[in-house]
């Protein structure tokens, strides 16, 4: 059984529509509560004209994804079409969007304490881990009681593992690691969104070859509140997705990976996400170690800034990158 065209269009189109037309009404109201962005003093001297455009935007997309996909289940459970019986799929379907809305509503009270305190910085680092740590801790939980008690990691290309109970510390760190990646993706008008709307059309295409349906509905819905945000992102934005959006977007593709059984491709799927957070650790173990850094200034997407790279330039190089590591995920389920 697969969904058709027209459910994953309608799931789409749904998700866009309510992303797009939700910030005619979300801009102007984050305008006049002022809560703007705040620029770090240690960022590009640039970035200064950003200071006030509307943060916390990313309640667009996950308003407009979450009803998408709560409406398309509901409409067609039940059909053939839809995997109603399968209380895995719909266990990771659900409990992979409350994960994603729980690192949201964590998101949302960083960005918060940032626009109310008129600071760059939200809440400390260990309290996010913490409570980042707990989220994906729960989420595996809820799985686990849904039905989903397996331990083996397909690696595409190689084979599979079984990590026995060594999966689930694994599995809290690398959640807890793409969420985080995600986040600090965002840092330029339209880089995130972009990526993610590559990686939900990879994941769409992975749906597909693995007759993940519920996921199916999810990867569309992911890909329909980006372009939707994109309208109001893309440079120059009119509003930025804050911690908000990006710790939800982080949460989503998380679930979907989890949800076709294949965690290991957000490796692949995720490697423009992956190289930005890797060079700010790069850069912070080398300040601290050495006194000096690799890179003009971490993450890297804005060492490209410096080096004179336009906003554009550089989301396009990133989505060129995130376009090869899915061709490279799809190819390895594929291959299956």
């Amino acid at each position: 059984m697969s969904v058709d065209s027209v459910q994953l269009v309608f799931t789409a189109f749904i998700s866009f529509a309510i992303t797009a037309l939700l910030g005619f009404w979300l801009i102007p109201l984050l305008r006049r509560l002022k809560y703007g962005q705040t620029i770090k003093e240690v960022g590009p001297t640039w970035h200064k004209n950003k200071e006030g455009t509307p943060t916390m935007g990313g309640l667009m997309f996950i308003i407009g994804l979450s009803v998408s996909v709560i409406i398309a289940f509901f409409l067609f459970n039940g059909s053939n079409e839809m995997d109603a019986t399968n209380n895995v799929g719909i266990t990771h379907l659900f409990s992979g969007l409350v994960m994603a809305l729980a690192y949201g509503l964590l998101g949302f009270i960083d960005d918060y304490v940032k626009v109310s305190k008129k600071r760059n910085l939200g809440l400390t680092a260990w309290q996010k881990t913490a409570v980042q740590i707990l989220i994906a801790a729960f989420y595996l939980l809820s799985i686990y009681m849904g039905g989903d008690r397996s331990t083996i990691i397909i690696f595409p290309f190689f084979g599979q593992v079984d990590f026995g109970l060594l999966y689930y510390p694994v599995m809290v760190l690398g959640i807890y690691t793409m969420v985080n990646a995600v986040n600090i993706t965002d840092g330029i008008d339209g880089l995130c969104s972009t990526v993610t709307f590559i990686v939900a059309i990879a994941f769409l295409i992975i749906c597909g070859l693995l007759g993940q349906n519920n996921m199916a509905l999810l990867s569309v819905a992911l890909a329909g509140s980006c372009v939707g945000f994109l309208i109001w992102n893309f440079h120059p934005a009119k509003v930025f997705m804050g911690d908000t959006g990006s710790m939800f977007l982080g949460g989503v593709i998380v679930a979907i990976a989890f949800g076709v059984g294949m965690p290991v491709l957000l490796v692949f799927v995720g490697i423009a996400y992956i190289i930005d957070i890797f060079t700010v650790l790069i850069q912070m173990i080398s300040f601290k170690l050495t006194g000096k850094r690799v890179f003009k200034m971490s993450p890297i997407h804005h060492s490209f800034e410096i080096s004179g790279y336009s906003e554009v330039q550089i989301v396009m190089l990133f989505s060129l990158i995130a376009l090869v590591g899915c061709t490279v995920a799809v190819l390895g389920v594929h291959l299956l």
